[in-house]
């Protein structure tokens, strides 16, 4: 049975392995690429174990049917899922090839020697091709050995090595495809039409307008509370929409809940789970104790994270089409096979007549627009068959209406002992669902996840969230903290009468546990008199949290700070299982109460490096990305709907305060792959605040740290 997720899906070699025409060899996996560089990782694995150059190596785009189901490209999951699947399955591949080399030359296969897939004998000096032993259309018929001999770290050739990331050619200069800008034969342009807020329900449309725009060549799809307009040119199509929401009467009812947000989520009817090693366990919850006898000092604070958009740069968008009952459908989403299955469920299709194509889109990691896009082309289609459709949303589509990371509460308390040990610790984390992806389930979830399908005369309910009690998920990644804490309470809150509809953003509940936990860790390190750094590796007993926490540490504190600038730190290890990260951040603090971030370094053991500058790349735009999120970022609404509809009512990190990033890379060749991708998130959250505390002496507490909540610390 095999141990990889991906394999015992899809054990079949000729699924991963191809040899192709031209010398070429083909590699399909099941990750999208999503800016993350899982591509040129898998191709520089696949070149290492099958000894050819990377340059041979080409790696197809998912799709269903086609690629292995490796569910969805999240998690920090990539390497050790596919990049492992895609050496034993190299491996196997050249081990194969390998047998069939020594039966055609008539020699033993250890005298067998590869170079660029030029395979040639030591006894005899005979040699033949990959290319020579699978001619076109021969396949291995094997399945993939994960018992296979893999290529040891002393003969790497590749793996490690620089390479330049695939398709940046295209990127930089401009000539990129993305699903934006697929151009088909008798194509139509589509743009969706929005109630004014969640709970919304079309009353009437005026017939006048709708049969103007017919009359105009646009057509408008109307199922119950469900519109769009498609018209054959774009800015009619643009157009259209605007004049249709004009048309439109929607009983709004009584809009969204305006209660204060993170009393809310301390107060309102919820399911606690005590966490014990990072798992839910369905024990009663223990109260929170007195403060032990050996205590010289408790501590309490409360934490704060709003909802956070994922702020793709490109609004979200999907070609389709609808022909003799099949539908093809070009997506950027992130787990294709999972949404082919909810999208067969929701419009009642066998799940073969549907094919998703992953096509480059709006980049994110998570949940963002890109599944209800692809519903949307879908539906329009389904409308209009034999008609390639290309839906657009606008960027009040995306940020009005893609799911969001939850908003969060932490409690934390702690009580320290006259050695300056954590003798005792208790947090309670609040939040709605990070769990919202369009899975299949019970009741149809699948499919009622899908936005669109919420607003068809025959609407699909929309599932009720459930406690995940996974290890380390949800609302309670990361909430076990590393440390060797001898006292611990730990307790996960799922709160799922909150306002916003929510579902997984960069690092799920991580982030916000991370901040809290980091930033209470400095505020005992100050209270108990001891050095921040000191403080944590006191309470660290794994060798390898202590080297990274170090070496950032080693590089933060290096050299003369500025005058008037703070120096803050923060570690984790992501999921408590995938790549150990810490974060130094130096920065001041001006006149007007603005944040400017000098300095960043980000340290990270990933384990076996295969793509250091792909590594790096994830370090520096982690860390971008939080630094966003601490400083900037909050979703707005009020009662008739969400306020936040464009980049100036929610700012992002400006390239103004971009800060010098240094990023050290702790490589262990010998060791698994940790996947990296959301490692650095959380220590950034913490490491700004415990900068900002050193710059000023205030501590801030809830997110996001504006110029505003900054002022109203001082008057505090």
């Amino acid at each position: 049975m095999p141990d990889n997720l991906s394999l015992s899906k899809t054990p079949l070699l000729d699924r991963w392995v191809r040899i192709a025409p031209g010398e070429r060899i083909a590699i399909v996996n099941g990750k999208v690429d999503i800016g993350q560089r899982i591509s040129t990782a898998v191709a520089l694995i696949a070149a290492e174990e099958l000894d050819v150059d990377p340059s041979r190596i080409d790696v197809a785009a998912p799709e269903t049917g086609a690629a292995p189901d490796e569910g969805i490209t999240s998690g920090s999951n990539s390497m050790q899922e596919s990049g492992n699947a895609v050496r034993y399955a190299a491996a196997t591949a050249r081990r194969h090839l390998l047998a069939l080399a020594a039966e055609t030359l008539g020699v033993d296969v250890d005298t067998l020697e590869v170079d660029d897939g030029l395979v040639q004998s030591r006894a005899t000096n005979r040699s033949v091709t990959y290319w020579d032993l699978m001619p076109e259309g021969a396949s291995f018929g094997v399945d993939v050995d994960e018992t296979v001999a893999t290529k040891p770290v002393a003969s790497f050739r590749h793996v490690g090595k620089f390479a330049p990331a695939r398709g940046i050619e295209n990127l930089v200069g401009g000539t990129g495809t993305f699903v934006h800008d697929m151009v088909f034969p008798d194509m139509l342009h589509a743009r969706p039409v929005r109630p004014p807020h969640y709970h919304a329900q079309l009353t009437a449309l005026d017939d006048a307008v709708v049969a103007r725009l017919e009359s105009e060549g646009v057509t408008v799809v109307r199922d119950g509370s469900y519109l769009a307009v498609a018209a054959e040119d774009e800015y009619a199509a643009a157009r259209a929409a605007e004049r249709l929401a004009n048309a439109a009467q929607w009983d709004t009812g009584p809009g969204l809940e305006e209660a204060d947000l993170f009393e809310k989520l301390r107060t309102a009817p919820r399911i606690s789970l005590k966490i014990v090693d990072g798992k839910p366990v369905e024990d009663p919850v223990p109260p929170l104790a007195d403060p032990p006898k050996a205590a010289i000092a408790t501590v309490a604070a409360r934490y704060d994270r709003p909802y956070h958009m994922h702020g793709s740069i490109g609004p979200s968008a999907a070609m389709a089409v609808w022909t003799d009952g099949k539908l093809t459908i070009w997506s950027h989403s992130q787990g294709i096979y999972l949404l082919r299955a909810a999208m067969a469920d929701g419009l009642e299709m066998d799940m073969d007549d549907i094919r998703i194509i992953h096509t480059p889109g709006a980049g994110c990691y998570g949940h963002n627009g890109a599944d209800d896009a692809a519903t949307d082309a879908a539906l329009i289609a389904r409308a209009l068959p034999g008609r390639p459709v290309l839906l657009k949303w606008t960027r009040d589509d995306e940020h009005a209406w893609e799911p969001y990371g939850s908003a969060m509460a932490m409690d934390l308390r702690a009580s320290v002992n006259e050695a300056g040990r954590v003798i005792d610790w208790s947090q309670e984390t609040y939040s709605d669902t990070h769990m919202n992806r369009p899975r299949p389930g019970a009741n149809r979830a699948g499919p009622g996840r899908l936005l669109p399908l919420n607003y068809l005369a025959d609407p699909l309910p929309k599932p009720e969230a459930s406690p995940n009690m996974g290890v380390h998920a949800g609302i309670h990644r990361n909430l076990d903290p590393l440390y060797n804490f001898s006292k611990r309470r730990l307790v996960k809150n799922l709160v799922p009468s909150m306002p916003l509809r929510t579902s997984s953003l960069r690092t799920l509940g991580a982030y916000a546990n991370v901040f809290a936990i980091e930033s209470f860790m400095d505020e005992l390190a100050h209270e108990a008199g001891i050095d921040p750094v000191d403080f944590r590796l006191s309470h660290l007993d794994d060798d390898r949290a202590k080297a990274v926490l170090s070496a950032a540490a080693e590089r933060l504190f290096a050299g003369e700070k500025p005058d008037h600038a703070g120096r803050g730190i923060a570690f984790a290890q992501y999921k408590n299982a995938k790549s150990y990260a810490a974060v130094g951040i130096e920065l001041t603090v001006t006149d007007e109460a603005e944040v400017k971030l000098l300095r960043a370094v980000g340290a990270a053991d990933a384990g076996q490096v295969v793509d250091p500058d792909g590594l790096a790349s994830q370090l520096e735009g982690g860390i971008l990305q939080a630094a966003s999120w601490t400083l900037y970022e909050a979703v707005a609404f009020d009662r008739d709907g969400i306020t936040s509809r464009d980049w100036e009512t929610y700012p992002i990190l400006p390239f103004a305060n971009v800060p010098e990033i240094e990023t050290v890379i702790i490589d262990r060749p010998d060791d698994p792959f940790l996947g990296a991708g959301e490692a650095v998130a959380g220590p950034t959250g913490a490491a700004i605040a415990n900068a900002i505390f050193d710059a000023t002496g205030l501590r801030l507490r809830r997110l996001p740290f504006t110029p505003d909540a900054l002022r109203l610390a001082a008057l505090a």
